[in-house]
């Protein structure tokens, strides 16, 4: 079954870009040069995924990503953006996107973010609809949900972001094994270059800060010196 893309960009240029590589990996794209719309297209359903620039006429990329992840449903959303702070990287992902590539991108990594982000919600879809996976997962206080993709500690719900859900599902679902930093970018991001190994410790401290009584010394996530991290065994 072909895929099809949602892409919401308002400079022409890239947008056509974007197009012609979805065509290219035999997809099919969907291109509307605005927010509102897009969030309007995006409703009328049969969408896989959503690249999302981050300013858009009628409603910008944060609005419409929010409201996208306040419906039923997962799609994974690809935001783009041609600012660079850490600010904004963050504010996207904490609406909700998968992942971000900044401006100016090139075509090689625009096409391993969108085959990424297709294996790694592919591999997900795979785990909870097999075996004891498909359960939810409780350990003390946390308890994780990968069907609603909802996460509470103390039965008081936890706003994960969509990287940090698949981050501490990877784990929970391994308890006891220790994963590097290159294994998990692999297994949750779906793709490993060198200098990114950096973002699974943001991404770690991340989700200590909400799931953890004390941060500083981790119950469910620890880490193991010299190696990596794992979940409580």
């Amino acid at each position: 079954m072909t895929r099809t893309v949602l892409i919401i960009e308002d400079n022409p240029g890239i947008g056509e870009l974007v197009r012609m590589q979805v065509s290219d990996l035999g997809m099919e794209p969907v291109l509307v040069d605005r927010g509102d719309t897009g969030l309007e297209r995006f409703r009328e359903g049969g969408i896989d995924l959503v690249i999302l620039d981050l300013m858009l006429p009628g409603l910008d990329g944060l609005a419409v990503c929010r409201e996208i992840r306040s419906g039923p449903g997962y799609v994974p959303v690809l935001m783009l953006t041609a600012k660079s702070t850490e600010l904004d990287r963050v504010l996207g992902l904490e609406m909700g996107a998968d992942d971000y590539l900044t401006k100016p991108f090139s075509v090689a990594e625009l096409s391993a973010r969108i085959k990424a982000l297709f294996r790694r919600v592919d591999a997900f879809s795979k785990s909870v609809s097999t075996g004891d996976d498909a359960s939810e997962i409780e350990v003390d206080r946390l308890r994780i949900d990968p069907v609603r993709r909802r996460v509470s500690v103390d039965n008081q719900p936890v706003e994960l972001t969509a990287r940090e859900f698949d981050l501490l599902w990877h784990f929970a679902s391994h308890r006891g094994r220790v994963f590097s930093r290159s294994q998990l970018l692999d297994a949750v991001w779906g793709y490993n270059h060198e200098g990114y190994e950096h973002t699974v410790n943001t991404h770690i401290n991340r989700l200590r800060n909400k799931i953890e009584a004390d941060p500083a010394d981790p119950h469910y996530v620890q880490t193991v010196w010299g190696v990596g991290y794992r979940f409580m065994d």
